[in-house]
């Protein structure tokens, strides 16, 4: 998986983590080693613009995604190849869901990095059973990087210790 990082704001997110997400669900979701993707760090004020343009609606939101190529999932024997689209990020948007939510701006971006591929991937959630289905996958997708990430690393602090 080929993926294009830029980060148009100074909101400090690790986007070699971003990056690491992205080959991981190219990997998880079969999509093709040369399979493309843009992910872009936005702020509020371009993320609104954005929103108005393409939504018609007002105010900026967390996450957009633009497919290229309308690709879907892929398969062991039938990987998905093609140029998958962007994924657009408003991490100050994120900062503020992250901490209603209970967790670091960081993991926020993560979630919305699936979120956004998986619209990409032409998941969606209007209807109910879409909606349980697409959070259900994204969902296990994030659980399973983090498991896979961090598995064997000694700093991460026992939770009995904290």
């Amino acid at each position: 998986m080929n993926t294009e990082i830029s980060d148009e704001t100074d909101a400090g997110i690790d986007l070699d983590e971003v990056v690491a997400l992205t080959e991981y669900l190219g990997q998880a979701l079969h999509m093709h080693p040369g399979a493309e993707l843009a992910v872009t760090m936005v702020d509020a004020q371009a993320m609104e613009e954005l929103h108005i343009t393409w939504m018609d609606l007002a105010g900026p939101t967390d996450v957009m995604s633009f497919p290229m190529d309308q690709l879907t999932q892929g398969s062991a024997d039938s990987p998905s190849e093609g140029e998958m689209g962007d994924i657009i990020i408003c991490p100050e948007v994120a900062a503020a869901q992250a901490a209603s939510s209970g967790h670091s701006t960081m993991d926020e971006v993560l979630l919305l990095t699936v979120h956004g591929f998986l619209h990409l991937l032409g998941y969606d959630h209007q209807q109910p059973e879409e909606k349980e289905e697409m959070f259900a996958l994204q969902r296990h997708l994030l659980l399973t990087f983090f498991a896979a990430r961090y598995d064997g690393r000694t700093d991460i602090p026992n939770p009995t210790e904290v």
